[in-house]
């Protein structure tokens, strides 16, 4: 083997370093791309409505109606949590003291507790700090100003999500048009059916997902009703917003509404509820999940979660989410990449006999 030139040790060295630098201004903008990212699944799943409204009236109209919309959802989500969240944080409040008192009349009846009471002083403790309870609802005032910037941040992210997947609403497919038509024809329309194909899959996946977590969140707000079991419609909320995360969404909900069942009525709520998880969740990975995945991205449970990791390490909650459809879009990719590869490949010509020189053309029929 030849030793290499000056020439393409420099050459090397400088792919090196170009690689390096990307992938360093790839870590410097990895919360933008992230943003990009996420607005490109926003305006995937918005199409939909989108392009049904814009049949029947202005593509800008149709979009400020799907955006309002999707703006109202928060409010009337706080309209749903945010009242009964008050009202029992405050009853616990003005009840506090009273708990404390049943606490000190049960360890009086009981002598091995009036013992330990004696020793520790526990219930003088637990009525001076529930007397302090309803005095520190306000210092919460304090604390939830500390995260005030971190709020502000999450809003402003969201509206820059909000204002990116607008612009692409409106002016993304004349953007994919113009640039697909620098492309030579056979490449472009490989292209436009990979972006069809992609964009199809994605919808079809955000609308099985959404229809999954509500069926979730319903069932789970009926069972807790049934079991009596308070903040009924905040743990259905947030069981509907956990399912929409693969894999893992609806086991954290689950355990998260069964932490709280300790508290109320156990344990027959918690068994209960325990019950009702393992069956549900055991038809909706069997047979609810694997429908939405096989008709809207077909792609590989291995492939699911791997994506799944990749997409939760690299972008959090956001990249659990998005990795499936981002999964089925290379995997449609690499299907149409091979399709047209095989279908470019040169055929084999037929070989052709010759005849040697000077002999008589053959005769087609006979004399």
């Amino acid at each position: 083997m030849a030793d290499l030139s000056a020439r393409q040790v420099v050459r090397l060295v400088l792919i090196v370093v170009a690689v390096a630098i990307s992938l360093y201004l790839l870590y410097l903008l990895r919360q933008p791309i992230g943003w990009l990212l996420a607005a490109l699944f926003l305006t995937i799943a918005l199409s939909g409505p989108v392009n049904v409204l814009a049949e029947r009236t202005r593509r800008g109209f149709a979009i400020t109606l799907v955006y309002f919309g999707l703006l109202l959802v928060p409010f009337l989500l706080a309209a749903l949590i945010v009242p009964p969240l008050v009202s029992e944080a405050a009853e616990l409040a003005d009840n506090a003291p009273q708990y404390a008192r049943d606490v000190t009349d049960f360890v009086e009846k009981n002598d091995r507790l009036q013992n330990l009471n004696k020793d520790y002083d526990i219930t003088a403790k637990l009525q001076e700090q529930a007397g302090k309870l309803p005095g520190k609802l306000g210092d919460a005032a304090g604390t939830v100003s500390d995260v005030g910037l971190g709020i502000v941040s999450s809003i402003f992210a969201l509206v820059t999500i909000l204002i990116l997947a607008a612009f692409m609403l409106s002016g993304g497919r004349r953007w994919i048009d113009a640039g697909l038509g620098q492309l030579p024809p056979e490449r472009a329309d490989s292209l436009r059916r990979v972006l069809d194909r992609s964009g199809k899959a994605v919808a079809a996946y955000v609308a099985g997902a959404l229809a999954q977590a509500t069926l979730a969140g319903v069932l789970s707000f009926l069972v807790l009703k049934l079991l009596g079991i308070p903040f009924a419609a905040p743990l259905a909320v947030l069981i509907f917003f956990l399912d929409l995360i693969p894999l893992v969404g609806a086991t954290i909900g689950a355990v998260l509404v069964g932490v709280v069942t300790l508290f109320e009525n156990f344990p027959t709520a918690t068994i209960l509820w325990v019950l009702f998880s393992i069956v549900y969740q055991q038809v909706e990975n069997n047979l609810i999940q694997p429908q939405i995945q096989k008709r809207a991205v077909n792609v590989h449970p291995f492939v699911i979660i791997v994506a799944v990791l990749f997409g939760a390490n690299l972008l959090g909650v956001l990249g659990a989410i998005v990795a499936v459809p981002v999964a089925a879009t290379i995997q449609i990719a690499v299907r149409e990449y091979s399709v047209v590869r095989r279908l470019l490949r040169p055929e084999v010509a037929p070989k052709i006999e010759t005849a040697p020189a000077g002999a008589p053309p053959s005769s087609v029929s006979g004399a």
